[in-house]
């Protein structure tokens, strides 16, 4: 699948956030990428600029393409609740987010790699599909053959962050999706009012 390879502290910079997570040399340099960086005038956006920016913000947190992201809000869309929050909820119920908020991998980009390597069970079958929604109640672990890897090891050590929405066992490594979360309870920071204004015109 097509995906963005490409300086991820240069898109961070672009949104004025580590969005990728922790990036040692986005806080050296958290100010827009180009030749004059700071110095350059940037007049008043407009509102479909802010409504875009919010859209591509979200986009690179998943690592979702376009034509995924637009299916996505159609689903969204026709769905039961605000849509906004349920795109953001579908966002969340994906594979690759799962394991990488399982702290099974350190990064979404990682945790991609991990399942299209065939690392992941859910309910006990394998899956290497990234982009797999997660229902309440299903069991992600990581695969007998695989639980040894230094990588897997080494980011679960690492991980330190809770979500109310997850459990996780270190010694059976396995973790339960046990609901699908409230807007409150995702930690990303995305107005999800501009994208739905965005797709709605």
């Amino acid at each position: 699948m097509a995906r963005y390879t490409g300086p991820k502290t240069k898109i961070a910079r672009k949104f004025g956030e580590a969005i990728f997570g922790e990036d040692k040399s986005f806080e050296k340099r958290n100010y827009p990428p180009g030749q004059h960086g700071n110095a350059r005038r940037r007049g008043k956006k407009s509102e479909y600029a802010i409504q875009l920016a919010e859209k591509q913000k979200a986009k690179y947190s998943y690592g979702i393409l376009e034509k995924q992201f637009r299916n996505m809000f159609k689903k969204a869309t026709a769905s039961r609740g605000i849509t906004g929050e349920v795109l953001l909820q579908l966002c969340e119920s994906r594979l690759d987010n799962v394991v990488f908020r399982m702290g099974i991998a350190p990064s979404r980009s990682g945790a991609r790699q991990l399942v299209s390597h065939r690392h992941i069970t859910v309910n006990g079958e394998l899956v290497n599909i990234p982009s797999y929604q997660l229902k309440a109640g299903d069991v992600v672990a990581v695969r007998e053959k695989s639980k040894s890897l230094e990588a897997i090891e080494r980011s679960l050590s690492n991980s330190s962050t809770v979500y109310e929405w997850i459990t996780w066992n270190n010694d059976t490594k396995s973790g339960t999706y046990v609901s699908v979360p409230a807007r409150i309870q995702i930690p990303e920071n995305i107005n999800e009012q501009f994208i739905v204004e965005l797709y709605s015109k």
